[in-house]
């Protein structure tokens, strides 16, 4: 039975550091900004711009590479980016890990169990833990998780099953539903810090599978709050936003 690192508090939230992946200390890494177009964000107090991708990238398969090139050529053009933030839309896996550094990330932490808890817009996923994969499972927007733990300090989470639709960042590079993602997080020894290791593998989408990182620091939280996205999130000044999304049937 391995030792589990507390990641679980209802008085502290878990921040991202950045929404844009960090690179790998070694080897191929994701798809950053164009360095001739440098990505700013609104929290770095410089002038916000949009992304634009770095299409150099060796990763990229020549399918994904143009798909890419579409998205920049787009919001050059002045069309607003499609982003999951600001439409309510499910950022999948691993785009969840730079979904918003503006709102918490909270682990609710089970024998059996781990949920993770983006408080912008209540996103959920559920990480089950010592179990195998299914042999086929259905596609859906977070996939199938499951996990365990190692050393005492790291909670290790394999995601198959992930469909389509989503992204695998905030550029929009796109995946297959061959996507298979392994996360490490690793709580650091002072108890607040987690460094969060990623490797990307899908031979539908990239040349080579790839890596990348994400921290994520722990900040005092009152309590989680409710931020409800779909009701106020809607285009009004006619822009071309993707609207949120929209259920055609009942769940139940």
């Amino acid at each position: 039975m391995h030792a589990v690192p507390k990641l679980g508090f209802s008085e502290f939230g878990w921040f991202p550091v950045s929404d844009d992946f960090q690179l790998p200390p070694s080897g191929p890494g994701p798809v950053l900004s164009d360095p001739a177009h440098p990505y700013f964000s609104n929290q770095t107090g410089q002038q916000p711009t949009f992304r634009i991708a770095d299409l150099s990238n060796p990763i990229l398969q020549p399918w994904a590479r143009d798909s890419l090139r579409k998205t920049n050529e787009e919001t050059r053009a002045g069309k607003p980016p499609f982003s999951p933030r600001e439409t309510c839309w499910l950022p999948g896996v691993p785009g969840s890990d730079v979904f918003s550094r503006l709102r918490p990330v909270y682990f609710l932490q089970t024998p059996k169990q781990v949920t993770i808890i983006n408080e912008g817009d209540a996103q959920v996923r559920r990480v089950y833990l010592n179990v195998p994969h299914s042999l086929n499972p259905k596609p859906s927007w977070y996939g199938e998780s499951v996990g365990h733990y190692e050393n005492g300090d790291t909670l290790v989470v394999d995601t198959i099953g992930l469909n389509a639709k989503t992204f695998v960042d905030l550029y929009l590079t796109p995946h297959t539903e061959r996507l298979h993602v392994v996360e490490r997080f690793r709580l650091m020894p002072n108890g607040k810090i987690i460094e969060l290791s990623i490797t990307v593998e899908d031979e539908g989408a990239f040349t080579t599978p790839w890596s990348a990182r994400q921290t994520y620091n722990q900040d005092p939280q009152w309590k989680m709050e409710e931020a409800i996205c779909a009701e106020n999130n809607v285009d009004v000044f006619n822009q071309g936003y993707v609207p949120p999304p929209e259920a055609d049937k009942p769940d139940f």
